[in-house]
Parts: C-alpha cells; structure tokens; sequence
C-alpha cells in the first residue's frame, strides 16, 4: 500500500449507464476511482445509472459487470440501481418544494432556444416561468438557483468557479417525459451510499458547481472531486458510447489496463502486462499517486480504441 497516503474515511464510487458495452474512456474513469479509493483504504461502490429507460440497451448493465470483473474490479457491498430509488428522488422534490425552492416549467425546446442565450454548460433558461405557466401546460420541474458563487478545488484540475445564476440559470430536477434529472439522482445517490470522494472524467466539471448547490440546500455533505482528462480518439472526439466507441476486450486485459495505468501518469515496468490481474492491481496501487494524473481536459486514447 502507498504509504504516502492517509487512512481516512473514504468511500467512493463508479457510476456507469448501461447504454452499451464498456469502453476505454469509462475504464480509464474505473480504474482512477479505483485505485484511488484503495490507495486510501477505502471503500469503492459501484452505481448503475439507469434512469433513462429510452437510451438503456437490453443487456448493457450485465455486460458491463462481467467487463468489470474480467478486468479483476472488486467493488465493495450490492450494486445500486437508480431505477430502484425513485421514490427517494420523489420525496427530495417534494421537501424542495415545501421550500418553495422547485416551480414547473411549460416551457418547449424552442421557446427557450428562441430566448436564452449560452452559458458555461448549454443554454441559460432565461426564467420564462418562474412567475406563472400562463396557461401553459407544466412540463418540467425546475429548481429556483440562488445567486451563488460557488468555487471546486479540484484534485486534478484548476480551481473552477461558477455563478450558478448567471451561468447555468433555473436548470431541470425532473424532465417532461417525468424522469428525474441527473443533477438530483447523482446528489441523492452519493448521499444515500455515504459517497466522500469522486472521481470522474472532466466533461462533468461544469456540471459539479450545480451538485455542489444541491448538496449545500439539502444540508448533504459537499463531496470532495477529481476530474479526469477524458480520453479521446485522434479526431480529438471524446470516447463514449454515442459515438460508438471500441468496448475493452476482456482477453486483453493485462496490457489495457496497462495502457490505462501509462495514460494515469504511471510508469508500469514493461513486463507488467503479462502478470497476473492481482499482481498488477496491487503494482498500481502501492504506485497510485493521484497528482501524477495529468492536469488537462484531454488524453489520446490507444489507436485500436477508434
């Protein structure tokens, strides 16, 4: 074990969407939370996030955790299934609105496309309806943001700071197709598991001020984040399911993972990809040192990964 590292409390969590097989970029995301909460002694959960039934692909999630355990991950107590906390995210939205803190929203795609202007993470709604539907039918549910800065000291990457109403404006808890947005299930989820610490890739850091938010209005604990560079292929197109990226073969899985460790900032001995998965996980996490992770949006994946 890295003993440059402290024993603290920590628990953290991988929290894949089974919308299609596991592939690099959401193994080099495995792999960091992983060795991260290890190096630390601590717990790694694991959280299917399966709320959009509409993008969900038949099977994805146990594929997924085959994947998992191929490539020798041991997550620590029941996987998590958001499908199964709605009435948790319910009763959330019901004490937001007793605060008086959530209005509906009859707002269409257009309208507000038509009337808002961009912010740091999509477009601003311009608060059409936090006055009244005017006779609209109500569609969403938004959540009414304070003037708050608020500022991420990230683990990897610089301080990020963000004027929640100026920036991002009244953004969405439930949608109008009724599934509950990704803002609140996240915040309710880590809450609910005792999450401490997240790691992640970087395409969600502008979404991270928005959580941060949630947590402080819900009296949650404010979580501790790293955002990692996202991997991308030579078009410098990020690595995700929608753009059919390459899944991980399991077959392989000595020389990825050591591909992932190299990508992290480590330097695995050459002769390391053809040990055994438990003499490469312990290698990695007695080398685990999250400040060599590098300090940038973005990594060129392997070439087979395209």
């Amino acid at each position: 074990m890295n003993q440059t590292l402290k024993s603290d409390f920590y628990i953290g969590r991988f929290a894949p969407s089974p919308t299609g097989p596991l592939h690099f970029g959401s193994l080099l995301t495995a792999t960091a939370s992983f060795l991260d909460a290890r190096a630390h002694r601590g717990r790694w959960l694991l959280r299917m996030e399966d709320l959009d039934k509409p993008r969900e692909v038949a099977g994805a999630g146990d594929d997924i955790l085959r994947t998992l355990t191929a490539f020798g991950f041991e997550w620590d107590g029941e996987v998590v299934y958001q499908s199964q906390q709605i009435q948790r995210y319910q009763a959330i939205l019901e004490d937001l609105k007793q605060q008086q803190l959530v209005y509906p929203c009859g707002c269409s795609r257009r309208e507000i496309a038509d009337a808002a202007k961009a912010g740091s993470d999509g477009l601003i709604y311009p608060g059409i309806c936090r006055d009244g539907l005017n006779g609209k039918p109500a569609r969403a549910l938004r959540l009414l943001v304070p003037d708050a800065v608020i500022s991420i000291e990230d683990r990897i990457q610089p301080k990020f700071q963000q004027y929640t109403s100026r920036d991002v404006g009244d953004f969405i808890l439930r949608r109008a197709d009724g599934i509950f947005a990704y803002q609140l299930a996240v915040v309710a989820d880590d809450a609910l598991q005792g999450v401490t610490h997240v790691v992640r890739g970087a395409d969600l850091l502008k979404s991270t001020p928005r959580q941060i938010l949630l947590q402080r209005i819900l009296n949650y604990p404010v979580l501790k984040y790293a955002h990692l560079p996202v991997a991308t292929d030579r078009s410098g197109q990020k690595l995700s399911k929608q753009n059919r990226a390459e899944p991980v073969k399991a077959e392989e899985n000595g020389r990825v993972i050591c591909e992932v460790l190299a990508l992290l900032g480590l330097q695995p001995p050459a002769d390391l990809a053809a040990c055994t998965l438990s003499d490469i996980w312990c290698w990695a996490i007695q080398h685990w040192q999250i400040d060599k992770v590098p300090h940038c949006r973005s990594l060129l994946a392997p070439d087979w990964c395209d």
